[in-house]
């Protein structure tokens, strides 16, 4: 719809985000919707008590942050964190001109649906891999996930990165990988994991 790409552009500032930058504070208002042009972002949940952390999804290019969308309409706090994960080229779109486009294009309300299903749809398959998955099946599909997302077999990463996505230690993930590595499925290196 081109009035509505119109405005958008009208309305929206055009930024570049450097890997590890949180883009999505949780506790605090929103006050722009992201959405995403090229790069990726993580959208996570942070206990408080203890700073741990559990990767909810990806923010891949063409989607937004669903949980910015819900927070805007009923004027919360975040209940996630969302951090870049690589280099990123993103729209910022004001959090109250959010609102009125919602209100003034179905077309918007359409892509904000669709979204929102493909984002539940993704948090079902982490919550059925929490809660159902032993740890080297969550861990394998964890990095399937991210060597997709990356359109690479070899995805450069730490072992503590990859415990910090899962909400689990260090010491776990790797005793997990070396496992994997024994079962011929991924090749271990300093700094990266290829899939075999």
């Amino acid at each position: 719809m081109p009035e509505l790409k119109k405005e958008l552009i009208f309305i929206s500032s055009l930024h570049t985000f450097d890997a590890g930058t949180i883009i999505l504070k949780q506790g605090a208002y929103v006050k722009v919707i992201p959405l995403m042009i090229s790069g990726l972002a993580k959208v996570f949940k942070e206990e408080p008590d203890n700073g741990n952390e559990v990767l909810l999804y990806y923010i891949k290019p063409g989607e937004s942050c669903i949980m910015s969308m819900t927070t805007v309409l009923h004027n919360t706090t975040s209940k996630v964190k969302a951090i870049i994960e690589e280099t990123a080229e993103v729209v910022l779109i004001p959090a109250d001109k959010a609102i009125s486009i919602a209100k003034k294009y179905p077309r918007w309300n359409e892509f904000i649906y669709d979204l929102f299903n493909l984002k539940f749809e993704e948090l079902l398959n982490v919550i059925e891999i929490l809660t159902f998955s032993n740890k080297d099946t969550r861990l394998l599909e964890y990095l399937k996930k991210e060597a997709q997302l990356k359109k690479t077999h070899t995805i450069v990463t730490t072992h503590q990165h990859i415990a910090d996505d899962l909400g689990s230690s260090r010491e776990v993930i790797s005793r997990l990988l070396k496992k994997l590595e024994t079962d011929g499925i991924v090749k271990l290196a300093q700094g990266s994991v290829t899939l075999l």
